[in-house]
C-alpha cells in the first residue's frame, strides 16, 4: 500500500489502543483475583468463559447476519459490488470476504467474522443507492480495514469478562444475593463483595470498551485512506451517510440500533456525548481525514 509513505504510522492512535487494552487486562486481572478469593475456585469460571469465547468465535458472523437480515449475494447478482470488494482485498493482501446485502433503505455497512478467512462485508441497499462508486469504495475500504485488523475478534475477546461481570450483576439484581438477610453470614458477605466488584468492573469496562471501539473506527478510516488514497472521498461518504441518517424517522432507525457498534456510522440522530458512543463524532473523524489529506499533499509537493 503505497499510501503509507505519505504520512507514516499513526503512533499516537496505536499507543492509545494498546494502553486501553492494558487497562482492560489490569481490570480483569483484579476481577479474577476477587472471584478466586471469594468463590474458592476458578474452574467453573474458566469453563464458562472458554465456552463463551468458543461460541462467539465460531458463530459470530452467522448471528450478526441473522440479526440484521443480511443476505449473502453472489458475483452474478451484484457484479460491481463484488468487483470493488475483490480489488480492495487484493490491495490489502486479504482473502476476498463474502458479500451480503441488507434490503433496507438506511445507508450503512459493516464487517464481521472471526478471521479474514471467515469474513463478511455487508452493505444496505440504501448505501448502494446513495453513494458514488468511489465513495462506496471508501466505505468498503473502511470495512476491509476492520477485517485486516481483526477488530471483531479483538472486541469480542476484550469484552469477555465484561460480559461475565454483567451477568453476575444481573443475577445479583434478580436474587438480591441475600441482601437484607443476616449480613453477618460469611457467604452472604462474600456474595455482596462479588456483586459490588462485578458492578464496578462492568461500569469501568463499559467506558474502556467504548474508547477502544472509537479508536478502532479512527484506524479503519485511516485504513480506507491507505487502500484508496483519497481522504476527501472518505469524508464525502461519511457526510452523505450521516446526513441521510439524520433525516430518517427514529422508528426506522431503532430497528437496527443494536448493531450500532458494527456500522460505519451509528443509527442514531444524536448522542449524549462521545464518551458513551461506540464511534467518534463525525466532526472528529472529518478533522482526522482532513489532517491526513494535508500530510499527503505536503509529502507529494
Amino acid at each position: 500500500m503505497a499510501g503509507k509513505r505519505w504520512y507514516g504510522r499513526d503512533t499516537q492512535l496505536t499507543l492509545r489502543m494498546a494502553f486501553t487494552l492494558f487497562l482492560l487486562a489490569l481490570l480483569y486481572s483484579v476481577f479474577l483475583a476477587v472471584l478466586w478469593k471469594y468463590t474458592g475456585s476458578l474452574v467453573l469460571l474458566v469453563v464458562v468463559g472458554a465456552g463463551m469465547v468458543l461460541f462467539q468465535y465460531y458463530v459470530s458472523e452467522k448471528l450478526v447476519l441473522l440479526s440484521t437480515g443480511a443476505r449473502e449475494v453472489s458475483a452474478s447478482e451484484e457484479p460491481a459490488l463484488h468487483a470493488i470488494v475483490e480489488r480492495l482485498a487484493q490491495i490489502a493482501d486479504l482473502p476476498k470476504p463474502r458479500v451480503a446485502i441488507m434490503e433496507v433503505g438506511t445507508p450503512n455497512a459493516f464487517a464481521t467474522g472471526r478471521s479474514p478467512k471467515h469474513a463478511v462485508i455487508a452493505v444496505t441497499r440504501g448505501l448502494l443507492r446513495l453513494l458514488e462508486p468511489q465513495e462506496l469504495e471508501a466505505v468498503l475500504g473502511h470495512e476491509m480495514t476492520h477485517i485486516k485488523n481483526r477488530d471483531m475478534m479483538v472486541l469480542t475477546y476484550a469484552s469477555l469478562f465484561a460480559s461475565v461481570a454483567s451477568f453476575i450483576v444481573q443475577i445479583g439484581m434478580w436474587t438480591g444475593f441475600g441482601i437484607g438477610e443476616d449480613d453477618r453470614d460469611n457467604n452472604n458477605g462474600a456474595a455482596v463483595v462479588v456483586f459490588l466488584v462485578s458492578a464496578a468492573v462492568w461500569a469501568i469496562s463499559f467506558f474502556l470498551l467504548r474508547s477502544l471501539s472509537r479508536y478502532r473506527e479512527y484506524a479503519a478510516d485511516r485504513g480506507s485512506v491507505l487502500l484508496t488514497g483519497s481522504p476527501s472521498t472518505m469524508r464525502s461518504a461519511l457526510l452523505k451517510v450521516s446526513g441521510t441518517i439524520q433525516r430518517i424517522p427514529n422508528s426506522d432507525l431503532r430497528a437496527a440500533q443494536s448493531m450500532n457498534a458494527f456500522f460505519i456510522v451509528p443509527n442514531v440522530k444524536q448522542s449524549v456525548g462521545e464518551l458513551f458512543g461506540t464511534h467518534p463524532s463525525l466532526e472528529h473523524r472529518l478533522a482526522r481525514l482532513e489532517a491526513m489529506e494535508r500530510n499527503m499533499n505536503a509529502a507529494r509537493g
